[in-house]
């Protein structure tokens, strides 16, 4: 069964009360797990870094990463109340660190795995610090080589990780992400070399990437939601709406139904019906 986040990211533009709704549209939708992103923004990033285009072009009122990213940060409390929100309702609850001290943090509240951001896979302190709890990772691969998946992988490996636990997610680094950009194929050949479960993190307009993905096998979609493309925010406009969402898990579940066995055989209906449209002697 092919697991689906629903990745809130910081789609609550800094508001706790969005960020609870976003869990409840997640949970009415029928996904896995709801995601968001925990960070304390002076240790991650220099007050003169600038936005890259894809968020000047999102939302244009910011100079600095500093300034967008500070106003998007939720407190280790809030996280701590989000928690048991997801809980109480049945969702589990994800959220990617960005820094050591959020990693740390989200151990401590009881996360089941950790989720790897692309921008973190070749930040070997931070992979080592994730690997010291031996929980479940999944690992996003935007921008990233083949080595270097191989490199963090290692990582993990190393502690005695098994393999079985490991999830690595084909992904493009784009918001939203070309339909030429996507090198969907590029799942598989992670796959093929690494030998571990694999998934995509869908950054595109639309879902048909995400339903291409699960017919070639991604054991883990993950999408971005927002309760309105049209909020301000970095990242609303590569997202989709609950409406959109539920269509594309209820798409999801019907793909695995007919992906079946993969054993050629009549079924217990063309059993039947061969009774009576083959030729025979009479």
């Amino acid at each position: 069964m092919t697991l689906v986040i629903a990745e809130a990211g910081v789609n609550h533009n800094g508001d706790i009360n969005i960020a609870k709704e976003l869990i409840y549209e997640a949970k009415n939708c029928g996904a896995d797990i709801i995601k968001f992103q925990t960070f304390k923004t002076e240790f991650g990033i220099s007050k003169k870094t600038p936005i890259v285009p894809y968020q000047s072009k999102n939302n244009n009122t910011y100079n600095t990463q500093f300034e967008l990213i500070k106003d998007l940060e939720l407190s280790f409390d809030q996280f701590r109340y989000l928690k048991e929100y997801s809980d109480n309702i049945g969702i589990e609850f994800l959220s990617t660190a960005f820094d050591i001290p959020s990693i740390r943090f989200l151990n401590e509240i009881g996360i089941k795995r950790f989720k790897i951001p692309s921008g973190e896979i070749t930040n070997l302190p931070y992979l080592r610090e994730i690997s010291k709890y031996n929980k479940p990772v999944i690992i996003s691969t935007g921008m990233a080589e083949m080595f270097e998946i191989d490199e963090a992988l290692q990582v993990f490996l190393r502690k005695g990780l098994s393999k079985r636990n490991i999830f690595i997610l084909h992904c493009t680094t784009q918001y939203p992400a070309a339909k030429e950009e996507v090198n969907l194929k590029a799942m598989i050949s992670i796959g093929n070399q690494f030998k571990t479960q694999v998934g995509y993190s869908d950054h595109t307009e639309g879902i048909d990437i995400s339903l291409s993905a699960v017919s070639l096998g991604a054991k883990i979609i993950e999408k971005h939601i927002t309760l309105d493309k049209n909020l301000k925010g970095p990242d609303h406009k590569a997202s989709i709406e609950p409406k959109q969402f539920k269509e594309m898990i209820n798409s999801i579940r019907n793909i695995e139904k007919a992906m079946g066995n993969g054993i050629k055989s009549p079924t217990d209906s063309e059993k039947e019906i061969k009774k009576l449209v083959r030729k025979s002697i009479v």
